[in-house]
């Protein structure tokens, strides 16, 4: 998925990119009354395309309605401002006033919610939840009772490695990574400051299981980012292994905490 707006032709000048923080929060304080869509999107999530494509026919019908393209993992503080965990999910706002809040792709239900509330004539939304637009830095959420990372287990490249690294020894430090600890979570940044909201939800479901577990910053380490992606056959991150083996990703480990397989896989 190569083009953000879904199209060839150029974008619309009502349909813009999300590059930071900083630019996503000047643009919401420019109208406090437009009506603004943000879709966030990732490029590896296949019902995104059809909601780009949508995104990029829609603005230009609704010419005083803003909306947003935004890469869920890469500007993380602006998608853990509207609790995003999964793609594609489309926002809704006047202002900083939530009017709907939409997941799964749902083309029909973003045109209906654009008629309702961006349409000529559209009447304020009643719902007065304000979500807080993206802070300057990522504040990790607290998790009171957690335990404090070894400090004896190395969590970034050594410095011996910094040089250049063959393919094959970037595949056997990762496969030694990968069963270095019976649960081993590939994240980005650290369990006490993460640096992106799936990152953030994976240590949060890990730690609310009481789950004993390594870690590793994939965004230290280039190599060992871009090889697991290949050897494992996952192209995002974070990704949890259990005694050496890929299990999946966030949706995957909630889904296996429900249903009871996560707890009698690491069991003792």
């Amino acid at each position: 998925m190569s083009v953000p707006t879904g199209a060839e032709a150029p974008a619309p000048a009502n349909l813009v990119t999300i590059t930071s923080p900083d630019m996503f929060t000047g643009l919401m304080q420019q109208d406090l009354n437009r009506v603004t869509v943000l879709n966030f999107w990732a490029p590896w999530a296949q019902p995104c395309e059809p909601m780009i494509a949508a995104i990029a026919q829609l603005a230009p019908k609704y010419p005083h309605v803003l909306f947003m393209s935004i890469e869920a993992e890469e500007q993380p503080d602006v998608s853990e401002s509207f609790d995003v965990e999964a793609v594609p999910t489309v926002v809704l706002l006047r202002g900083h006033t939530l009017l709907a809040k939409l997941t799964g792709g749902q083309v029909q239900a973003v045109e209906q919610a654009l008629h309702t509330h961006a349409a000529p004539g559209a009447g304020l939304a009643q719902s007065r939840a304000a979500p807080q637009a993206a802070p300057a830095t990522y504040v990790p959420a607290s998790a009171p009772g957690a335990p404090a990372d070894d400090p004896a287990q190395p969590h970034a490249l050594p410095a011996h490695l910094q040089g250049e690294e063959s393919p094959a020894d970037t595949e056997r430090r990762c496969r030694e990574l990968m069963a270095r600890s019976k649960v081993m979570l590939f994240m980005k940044g650290q369990p006490d400051m993460p640096r992106c909201g799936f990152s953030q939800k994976t240590v949060a479901l890990l730690r609310e299981q009481h789950v004993d577990f390594d870690f590793y910053d994939i965004l230290s380490d280039e190599n060992v980012r871009q090889t697991l992606k290949v050897l494992n056959d996952w192209p995002t991150f974070p990704q949890i292994i259990v005694r050496g083996e890929l299990i999946g990703g966030l949706d995957i480990l909630k889904e296996m905490i429900a249903s009871g397989e996560f707890q009698a896989l690491v069991g003792p």
